[in-house]
């Protein structure tokens, strides 16, 4: 009997090779994996002393060799592929232990070159993995060290025959998920614009866990993460509270997600993936209870997100009101102290990412998937044109970006109304612009008067224009682009109003 024993992760490997030896199996390991086994007076024999061969190209080139690829891939049903191996003195090699050095662990630092990825690309590995789980009613392939111990308590016992071929299966299609996910990471990393470029979509996630239920509770649902990332929400810290879930993540992504699109020091509050609490201030607490005040009602049992470590000041400014999760980049720790006092709010620290690399959106559809990158372009007042006669004050400036900026985040039909950088009132997930203008007025009652309204499309008629002088609203910004473009900025003119095109769209469906 004899295993191959060649890992990256070599958590219990030492186990698995005294265990494996101690049953009477030859072992055969390479590099770091087989030092630490010889290091455990545990007996090794080299690759290079089975291939007769010397590891050449720095490393390169040690497995890939007929003594190693006959032993695995020979049928031992066949009596051909028996005499055949044979006759080249090659030796059935019975078990191979193998996981790969991961590729995401050097593509994601910040000083790798293409050089250092290309280097970083493990073949080897793979191949033996491939062959093994190709064979596997011959050889047992193992990737996870959590299956180490039943394996080898198994040979130990009752021999090879014990792993059964069920189990063998198993195993096997453990082997050729690890290898595909490692192929898909490589690969994507290599396609600069996978979107459009590629025929075929690899998504490569791992489990961080599993949720209580999904969006319902008849639905089931898991937390994955990219391996290409180490940011986000997928990664960020839990420092206190019961489990998230599935609505939970989502809003508290939405919540980091509008935060990160502001420069300056923001607060949102989030109900059902919308913000129904948004402010910029200079002082924390005053974005906070700005944020608040925006709609003290839907703010009960919503999602806090903060672009600032959070302070105590800002956390007294919460009194009683009950919120689910509370996302920010780190809390000072008197706040992090009192802000654990409440048994039933989750703390979620995380990350910030000054240069966030180009992402992906998937949206399943009946029969496959919709791709498209996320939309990650910010506020550029420079590519802006005043269309109305009237032109914007600084203040007014200063708000109709802020509203930008926020419409982009609340789902279409949206409309947000705004004033010194307070979300006043928003309309969203309307099928008439109308009724999403109606929304927010109603939402904003009289702090109407003098505020901005933010559209994330064009309007299509007047009466939007109509609408909002009406309420007050002094400013408008819209994408332009409408065949009717000319008379909403004749409404604007005649009702006195001052009007942006953004020629940029930003719909959220």
């Amino acid at each position: 009997m004899r295993a191959i024993l060649s890992v990256y992760d070599k958590t219990g490997v030492v186990a698995l090779g005294k265990k494996l030896s101690d049953s009477g199996m030859d072992i055969i390991s390479t590099g770091g994996t087989y030092k630490q086994l010889t290091d455990a007076k545990i007996k090794v024999t080299a690759v290079q002393k089975v291939t007769e061969f010397p590891e050449i190209l720095d490393g390169r080139v040690k497995t890939l060799h007929p003594k190693i690829y006959g032993g695995l891939l020979a049928r031992r049903s066949n009596k051909n592929d028996i005499a055949q191996i044979s006759d080249h003195s090659i030796d059935t090699i019975d078990l191979v232990a193998v996981n790969l050095y991961p590729f995401s662990d050097a593509i994601s630092k910040a000083n790798c070159t293409l050089d250092n990825a290309l280097e970083n690309i493990d073949i080897g590995g793979p191949s033996m993995l491939r062959a093994a789980a190709k064979n596997f009613k011959d050889v047992i392939v193992i990737v996870d060290p959590n299956d180490y111990e039943k394996v080898a308590d198994d040979i130990s016992q009752n021999g090879l025959n014990s792993v059964g071929f069920n189990y063998r299966k198993y195993l096997a299609h453990k082997a050729f998920k690890h290898v595909s996910e490692y192929d898909a990471i490589i690969s994507n990393y290599l396609n600069e614009n996978p979107i459009n470029k590629t025929e075929h979509f690899s998504v490569n996630l791992t489990k961080v866990s599993t949720l209580r239920y999904g969006e319902n509770p008849h639905q089931a649902a898991s937390l994955y993460k990219s391996p290409k990332s180490s940011k986000g929400i997928a990664n960020a810290n839990k420092l206190h509270g019961k489990d998230l879930s599935f609505n939970n993540i989502l809003d508290a992504d939405a919540a980091w997600n509008i935060v990160s699109d502001f420069d300056n020091t923001a607060v949102a509050i989030v109900k059902h993936n919308n913000p129904c609490g948004l402010s910029v201030n200079e002082n924390q607490a005053s974005a906070y209870k700005l944020a608040f005040e925006g709609d003290p009602v839907s703010a009960y049992g919503g999602i806090l997100g903060f672009n600032r470590k959070v302070e105590l000041e800002t956390v007294e400014q919460f009194k009683s009101v009950f919120y689910e999760v509370i996302v920010a980049p780190g809390y000072d720790e008197a706040a992090l102290e009192l802000l654990r006092k409440r048994k039933n709010l989750r703390i979620l620290e995380i990350e910030q990412d000054k240069n966030p690399a180009s992402q992906i959106e998937i949206r399943n559809i009946s029969g496959g998937a919709l791709i498209q990158e996320t939309d990650a372009k910010r506020v550029d007042p420079n590519s802006w044109t005043v269309v109305t006669e009237k032109k914007p004050t600084k203040n007014q400036l200063d708000d109709l970006a802020f509203a930008w900026t926020a419409v982009k985040h609340v789902k279409s039909n949206a409309i947000v109304l705004a004033k010194n950088k307070q979300l006043l009132g928003m309309g969203s997930g309307q099928p008439n612009r109308l009724n999403s203008i109606h929304l927010a007025v109603r939402a904003a009652g009289n702090s109407s008067s003098g505020s901005v309204l933010a559209s994330d499309a064009f309007f299509p008629f007047a009466d939007n224009i109509e609408m909002a002088s009406k309420a007050g609203v002094v400013a408008l910004i819209q994408p332009g682009g409408s065949i009717r473009d000319e008379d909403t900025i004749k409404s604007a003119n005649e009702l006195g109003l001052s009007m942006i095109f953004t020629h940029v769209r930003h719909f959220n469906h």
